[in-house]
């Protein structure tokens, strides 16, 4: 039985796939949603109950920096790691600032999210 449960949130569906079936190699994990922006997020946290999210920084609309702070508001907040194309020292401190637990640069998925997920979430 899975002991991670993951909410994807991208407004890229090619990327919400791919994520999906990286992750779900991992047998520990298990993916209870994917939503295509920070509105929707905010609607299925509480619905869904993750133990860790998995935001995009940029999105159109609410981009995943404020979906991250009004999320982290909640005393049973689950674990946020955002994700983003960007590299530079003022995303992730940005990303930090509102509360998120974690930063990964989506070109270093394949090697710094996994061991991330796990020193949060066991």
């Amino acid at each position: 039985m899975p002991s991670v449960r993951i909410l994807l949130v991208d407004d890229s569906l090619a990327f919400l796939e791919s994520a999906a079936r990286f992750l779900a190699i991992d047998k520990e994990l298990e993916i209870v949603g994917r939503v295509l922006s920070g509105e929707e997020a905010l609607v299925q946290v509480p619905q869904l109950c993750p133990d860790l999210v998995l935001m995009d920084m940029t999105m159109p609309g609410m981009n995943g920096l404020e979906a991250t702070r009004q999320i982290k508001q909640h005393s049973s907040a689950p674990y946020v790691v955002v994700l983003t194309l960007n590299d530079g020292s003022e995303y992730r401190t940005a990303a930090l600032a509102v509360g998120a637990d974690g930063f990964v640069t989506k070109s270093e998925i394949g090697k710094a999210l996994l061991p991330l997920i796990y020193s949060l979430c066991t």
